[in-house]
């Protein structure tokens, strides 16, 4: 089993016993598991052969004993029990915005409501009003929430699909009938989420490409077979399509189906008005149907008359006309990354010790690394108090003694509450090396409030960086309503940082708004991972990619300075 099916089967473990309402603990023991594995480099089935399971972060010795019956025999029969006697379907309930554990156990228990159908029947039906706890409202709610979750599962994360995608490419590029092998499509342009996984090959034996990869162990159903596309269902649902060309024809057949769908069109514009054809098959001069380029993708543009444009730029977003004149941005890359300025550590409701953490950030080549963990608060996720702050700091000052390598920074993510007010007084702030202010609730509220409440932060000196701005999580939370415009004036005219948050269900800010921020405000931005171990510090190349996106280059991002100059942005 892979890391991510253990993980899944820990999680809805969690999910099953909090529907049976056992002890918040013991749920959230489950969660954490799964979420360690989930960002574990190392393959689990590596870990459990070295007998170092009980190494993973918040993996106790209960859940290991369930871990090595699930690899060592495909099965779980406490998991199976759970799914007797709690129907699984009520886990999908709970996957409704603003729903819950409690809310699918009582509508089961009441009206034996068990799938989303039956939920969303009797509330057009009105059958909720009326019901302890239910009114109109809350009808309309359910009705908007299991709608805003079909929406979602239409595409699913950069972050699930990009690792399945790259698996695949690594087998086929292992082939030797294989000459040339990569991702297309969204998932290549690295959008935040995506419908199908495209992946193209070069071969001069499309017959063996496509015998081969519709016999791969990850697949479980092969959909359609033929010479030169075929398409699976990966073990986890996902739909891959594979398309084979020859090798002469790889650079046209690459760049088309990366897209986007506008892009192409606006660059098959240029090329008829210089009597040229592009398709998949190369650049053609129309009059003579003679083929002048196709076999390396540049060689599409350069015809053009233009400088190669990144995938991630491919949105028809004025790219091609900054190609043309040559003025494209330089992009950020993740070797410009020199550190991570909001991670989480064990003091709080991250996994990791803040030396494991430091190991890590060591591992990726950064020069700082800043433990950010939550004020006093935030009690759902155990924030510290004064006290227990200054135990951190001190433990952290030690660190920075012991190791060689990194400098450790004195962080803090404060709370930003209903009235804008923070967790500590200002003289208490001064202390810490970074502070982050962020919003953990009220995300219903008017967008005037909340927008009131952002900028108290933004206008406190004291604050560096807003937070993950719109609060939204993919598939589950909608950004809640916020004035961005004005949060960016207030932003450029007090020099505070917003935040573009890395882990892979948030990308918050996302592309669009970061270009914004930079071209229209002069914003800087920090790219944090939010991290809550240390493997999840591998999520920085999420946001990368959002800010190649977003066309923001390394001036832009603080954390691509030197630590003393960092130390000068951050007073």
């Amino acid at each position: 089993m892979t890391n991510e099916e253990v993980a899944n089967i820990l999680d809805e473990i969690a999910d099953l016993l909090d529907i049976r309402g056992e002890m918040s603990f013991k749920v959230q023991a489950y969660h954490r598991a799964a979420n360690s594995i989930r960002s574990l480099r190392e393959d689990i089935n590596v870990l459990y052969k070295e007998g170092n399971l009980r190494e993973v972060p918040a993996v106790g010795k209960g859940i290991a004993e369930k871990i090595v019956e699930l690899l060592e025999t495909g099965s779980l029969p406490y998991y199976e029990d759970l799914k007797e006697e709690i129907p699984p379907s009520l886990v999908e309930l709970m996957r409704i915005p603003g729903l819950g554990p409690k809310k699918a156990k009582f509508l089961y228990d009441t009206l034996s409501i068990t799938t989303i159908d039956e939920l969303l029947e009797a509330a057009r039906a009105h059958r909720l009003r009326g019901l302890r706890g239910m009114s109109a409202k809350t009808e309309e709610n359910i009705i908007t929430g299991i709608q805003q979750l079909r929406r979602a599962r239409e595409r699913i994360l950069l972050f699930e699909a990009h690792p399945i995608a790259e698996r695949f490419i690594e087998n086929l590029r292992r082939q030797p009938f294989v000459e040339r092998v990569d991702i297309a499509g969204s998932l290549r342009r690295m959008k935040e989420t995506i419908g199908d996984i495209d992946l193209l090959a070069a071969s001069y034996a499309s017959h063996r490409v496509m015998d081969y990869f519709c016999h791969m162990p990850e697949v479980a159903q092969v959909l359609t077979k033929g010479d030169t596309k075929s398409s699976i269902i990966a073990r986890n649902g996902l739909q891959i399509d594979l398309r084979v060309v020859s090798p002469d024809q790889y650079g046209a057949a690459l760049q088309y189906f990366t897209g986007s769908k506008e892009h192409n069109i606006h660059l098959r514009e240029i090329a008829r008005k210089r009597s040229l054809k592009i398709n998949e098959y190369g650049i053609f001069e129309m009059e003579m149907d003679r083929r002048i380029g196709g076999e390396k993708e540049r060689e599409i543009y350069e015809v053009l008359g233009m400088s190669y444009i990144p995938p991630v730029l491919r949105e028809d977003r004025g790219e091609i006309e900054r190609g043309i004149e040559d003025s494209l941005p330089r992009l950020i890359q993740l070797e410009d990354v020199k550190g991570d300025l909001h991670v989480h550590s064990s003091w709080t409701d991250g996994l990791s010790k803040i030396g494991r953490i430091a190991e890590a950030a060591i591992e990726l080549g950064y020069e700082y690394i800043a433990i950010c963990d939550h004020a006093q608060q935030l009690k759902v996720a155990g924030g510290l108090s004064k006290k227990k702050l200054r135990a951190q700091i001190e433990e952290i000052m030690r660190l920075n003694e012991e190791l060689d390598g990194i400098t450790i920074l004195c962080g803090i993510e404060l709370n930003i509450d209903n009235d804008g007010k923070v967790d500590y007084e200002d003289e208490f702030l001064k202390e810490l090396d970074i502070v982050v202010a962020s919003i953990h609730g009220g995300f219903r509220q008017p967008k005037e409030q909340l927008t009131k409440r952002t900028l108290s932060a933004i206008y406190n000196e004291h604050i560096d960086v807003i937070g993950h701005p719109t609060g939204r999580i993919l598939g589950r939370r909608e950004p809640y309503a916020i004035d961005l415009k004005t949060v960016f004036k207030a932003a450029a005219e007090t020099n505070t940082i917003l935040e573009l948050n890395s882990f892979p269900d948030r990308l918050d800010l996302n592309d669009i708004q970061l270009r914004e921020a930079k071209e229209e405000y002069g914003i800087k931005f920090a790219i944090n991972t939010d991290a809550h171990s240390a493997g999840q510090l591998a999520y920085i190349e999420y946001g990368v990619a959002t800010a190649q996106r977003g066309w923001l280059e390394p001036e832009d991002v603080i954390n691509t300075y030197p630590l003393n100059k960092l130390k000068e942005i951050l007073k």
